[in-house]
């Protein structure tokens, strides 16, 4: 579903170290994020301070203040411990917490049940915004090979030297077609194939490549900040490729099994992606000249905070202004406002910063923990 909220950024300078402690929003230097009772005096974020009006706004300094002041969010209303009377607008409160690593898509085939001779087929169907762009239903490739033959004399073997089974299978994989038509296009251009183990138990193992991000260009109304996250399927099957239902026939005489034991992820908070939220927010970043120009020079008003190479943890605060009937955008429904407040990661802002402004508030939400490792190579 859409959101229609009216969305303030507020993106925290890498040089701030402390939240304001004393001061009004006139004293705020550029760039320079706090929080502020009112009476635009400055509150303490664990909300002790509040004053009786109970709501309380998120202001930062600007560096253009021809005809305007600080950038002001609406009012955040409270219902805490120290105003159990008041009735808070607050509808949503989370937070994301930035992460710099990501993981690639990993998928493991054993239990192979094939017997000597046979013909195997090893099917994999990617899917990402760039492959769905080239194929339909995504880039489907399939290997056939036969499996080793055994030498058992006059009884029959069932027993197939699986590590040269996969080693044949990845030989096929690995091969690449001369030109670049899309048909031509390597799998080693995705993924990476690699078997471990050296009996039975052997195990195929097939990891994804980090795919490249869009460019940058020079264009400021660009919106450049997309990843391609890739993800793919894997079918081993018996007898050889067929042009039937490629739908499912490949789930048809299974082999072996295929296993996903990672599933791809993205970074969060970098400095691309908080970069991009400036620019979609723009609207709400001044108080006249609102479009974002393509020429840099036209664009006076807009002020980016962002620092490169840092990453972010963002804070949603989503809440209806305390008139309702002042802002709708139809009959009967009123409009609501998001604030969001991106801050370096491990710097001035913690969690209790949402609980502190907002004592006794239910259901606040955290954002998962970093991933703290990331398969980038196989093992």
């Amino acid at each position: 579903m859409a959101d229609f909220s009216l969305t303030t950024l507020f993106v925290v300078p890498v040089g701030q170290t402390v939240w304001p402690s004393s001061g009004s929003t006139q004293d705020l230097t550029p760039g320079q994020v706090g929080f502020f009772d009112p009476t635009y005096s400055t509150i303490d974020v664990n909300g002790n301070d509040l004053n009786d009006g109970a709501y309380f706004y998120v202001a930062q300094g600007r560096e253009n203040t021809y005809l305007q002041g600080s950038k002001r969010s609406g009012k955040i209303a409270v219902k805490n411990s120290y105003f159990p009377s008041q009735t808070g607008n607050i509808t949503e409160l989370y937070s994301v917490k930035g992460c710099a690593t990501s993981q690639l898509p990993k998928t493991e085939v054993d239990g192979w049940n094939v017997t000597c001779g046979e013909i195997v087929t090893l099917t994999l169907r990617l899917h990402s915004s760039y492959i769905d762009t080239l194929y339909f239903n995504g880039l489907t490739r399939s290997v056939t090979v036969n499996a080793p033959c055994c030498d058992c004399g006059a009884d029959p073997c069932t027993t197939v030297d699986v590590p040269a089974l996969i080693d044949s299978i990845i030989a096929k994989l690995e091969e690449c077609a001369p030109g670049n038509n899309p048909d031509n296009i390597c799998l080693t251009n995705f993924l990476t194939f690699k078997r471990v183990g050296a009996d039975a138990s052997a195990k195929l193992v097939i990891i994804g490549k980090p795919l490249t991000k869009y460019g940058q260009p020079c264009d400021v109304a660009a919106f450049p900040f997309e990843y391609d996250l890739m993800r793919f399927s894997t079918f081993v099957y018996s007898g050889p490729a067929t042009t039937a239902d490629f739908i499912v026939a490949d789930n048809c005489n299974i082999v072996a099994t295929a296993t996903v034991v990672q599933e791809a992820s993205l970074p969060r908070g970098t400095a691309d992606e908080i970069k991009q939220l400036e620019k979609n927010f723009y609207s709400y970043q001044a108080g006249y000249l609102k479009h974002l120009f393509r020429m840099g020079g036209y664009n006076q008003n807009f002020e980016s905070y962002v620092q490169d190479g840092v990453i972010y943890d963002t804070y949603y605060i989503k809440f209806f202004e305390i008139d309702r009937s002042a802002y709708q955008w139809g009959d009967y429904i009123p409009q609501d406002q998001t604030v969001i407040i991106a801050v370096p990661t491990g710097t001035i802002l913690s969690e209790d910063i949402l609980e502190g402004l907002i004592q006794d508030n239910e259901g606040v939400e955290y954002g998962e923990t970093c991933l703290t490792t990331t398969t980038t190579q196989l093992p």
